[in-house]
């Protein structure tokens, strides 16, 4: 205890310090004039900002300075100073401190700047808020997976959604739900340059779009910008483009500012919640060296997250050493973890580094005694050896202990930082994400610019994908290289797989029923479903393709008044 008490009495005093020579820095190149007082008036120090402006005044550290200084009441509650050094001006005002005054001085000149510059940016946001709020256009802006970050207010004229509606999903589940048919920021992330093309809206408009993609020095996507406008009436539109490119060009000066502020991590793809709270977590937890025990069904991209913990640690510039548990004999398996006479053993060349376990509940348990008694002290054959475990395990490693199949002591240094990543069918929107990706990988593997149909995206995101995501990097491959033509469509899809028919029919019976009633059920459904959708009897009967004499006395039939 008492060491713990001085280490953090240690640790105070250093971030102190620390915290002091910091604030002597900030002040000593501040932008403005800064003189600290005694309570004599007399300087006590002053930044090179103020020695630079007194210097032909010879004044100093210990120089009385009141003389010089002109108090100029601007408000009731606001008094200015003013003082003349050979001919400039400088204006600021006078605080007071404990132990006497400090003075805060710019010249006119730079003072004049820094209030238009503030008029300017308050003026630029103001205008940005007005294009927003009253553009006749939707104007639509995305991030670089495809999130909806902010909308403009016509989008619930022309949509029928407001923008409360929409921030926050993907273009990818808006395209799913019909809001909008096709995605110009899909076509825009997938082609990687600039799209125009005609869109159709839930509500039956036709929108001309232009989607702008925002990209950083390396080619990374950090925004795509659409702006739509309403051509249902074929009006002219030249000119409306012109604007728009303007107003492109504005965006795009926006953005390019928060560049140094944006960090895309683009090795791992994680849309959904789930996949983004384990990848938060294990970079929360990346910087201790506890081992880390990853759980989940195979395929689900433990490797990856073991890469991304193995990137984030402080063991980065070391190595990440990769073993299978199961794929070895037992002796074979020791020799490759512990080493040998003639070779040595994984524990030692990871040294300062990380070593990747998989499929560690395979281990035979005399393999496990010895490792963990290496690990436990840090020793093997009398060499320091300082190695970080990431292990991952198909199995349940509490009924293996429980069933006396896995040692209790290695099941306990194992089970520090347990992380249960999810499977894909749990996390459905990362599926069309990862095909996008992988299909990304096969253009620029093949010199190719294929395309994959929206119809085929959301079948293949119905499908539960028991092998996870290297079943998806599969099919995906496999429908790459056996479909002909730029586009693959759903003739490509593998029978095997189940997906044609799945989760495809509009009506599910759950119970055996007359079929007389069945069909009333139907029909009432179907009618009622109608009727919120148009807004007349003749639109219902087009929409359900019966007679209009016939909804009319169905609908009194089913919906009569009570």
């Amino acid at each position: 205890m008492e060491y713990k008490d001085s280490l953090k009495v240690g640790m105070i005093k250093y971030d102190d310090r620390l915290i002091a020579e910091g604030m002597g820095l900030l002040f000593e190149t501040a932008p403005i004039g800064l003189v600290v007082l005694d309570d004599k008036g007399c300087v006590k120090s002053l930044n090179l900002y103020a020695r630079e402006k007194f210097k032909s005044a010879a004044i100093s550290e210990g120089s009385y300075i009141m003389d010089y200084i002109e108090t100029v009441p601007a408000s009731e509650t606001f008094k200015m100073i003013r003082c003349n050094i050979d001919g400039e001006t400088l204006i600021g005002k006078i605080e007071k401190y404990e132990n006497g005054d400090y003075l805060l001085l710019q010249t006119e000149e730079e003072l004049d700047q820094l209030l238009l510059g503030i008029d300017t940016y308050r003026n630029l946001l103001l205008d940005f808020k007005a294009i927003f709020d009253h553009s006749y256009d939707v104007i639509y802006v995305s991030d670089g997976q495809g999130q909806t970050l902010r909308v403009s207010a016509a989008s619930e004229r022309l949509w029928g959604y407001k923008e409360s509606e929409l921030v926050g999903k993907t273009v990818y589940q808006l395209e799913a739900e019909g809001v909008f048919t096709p995605s110009v920021t899909r076509e825009v992330l997938e082609r990687e340059e600039k799209v125009s093309l005609v869109q159709t809206t839930k509500m039956g408009r036709r929108l001309l779009v232009v989607g702008t993609p925002i990209k950083d020095s390396n080619g990374n996507i950090l925004r795509v910008v659409n702006a739509s406008r309403d051509v249902t009436e074929l009006k002219e539109l030249k000119g409306e483009i012109d604007l728009l490119k303007q107003m492109m060009e504005g965006y795009r000066q926006e953005i390019e500012q928060l560049r140094e502020n944006e960090a895309l991590e683009r090795r791992f793809i994680a849309r959904s919640a789930g996949m983004r709270q384990v990848i938060q977590f294990a970079q929360r937890v990346a910087k201790a060296d506890s081992p880390i025990l990853l759980l989940g069904e195979s395929g689900v991209g433990k490797e990856g997250i073991a890469t991304l913990i193995h990137k984030w640690s402080n063991r980065s510039s070391g190595p990440l050493l990769v073993t299978s548990c199961e794929t070895v004999s037992a002796e074979m398996l020791e020799k490759e973890l512990l080493g040998a006479e003639d070779r040595l053993g994984l524990i030692e060349m990871a040294n300062s580094g990380t070593l990747f376990l998989e499929q560690v509940d395979k281990m035979p348990m005399s393999i496990q005694a010895k490792l963990v008694r290496a690990l436990q002290r840090g020793i093997l054959e009398e060499k320091k050896v300082d190695v970080r475990i990431i292990a991952t395990a198909s199995e349940d490693l509490k009924v293996k202990l429980e069933e006396g199949k896995f040692r209790e002591d290695f099941y306990y240094y194992l089970n520090v930082v347990p992380i249960e990543v999810p499977s894909l069918r749990e996390r459905r929107e990362d599926i069309i994400p990862l095909i996008i990706h992988f299909l990304k990988e096969l253009n620029e593997l093949y010199k190719d610019d294929r395309k994959i149909n929206p119809n085929v995206l959301k079948t293949l995101e119905k499908y539960d994908w028991p092998g996870n995501v290297q079943e998806l990097r599969n099919i995906t491959e496999r429908l790459y290289v056996t479909s002909e033509g730029q586009e693959i469509g759903p003739e490509a899809l593998p029978s095997s797989l189940d997906l044609i028919n799945r989760n495809e029919q509009a009506v599910q019976v759950y119970e055996i029923m007359p079929l007389k009633s069945a069909v009333e059920l139907v029909e009432q459904q179907l009618l009622e479903l109608a009727g919120k959708k148009y807004a007349s009897t003749t639109q219902i009967a087009r929409a359900l393709q019966i007679d209009q004499s016939t909804v009319s006395r169905k609908l009194k039939r089913y919906f009569k008044e009570e």
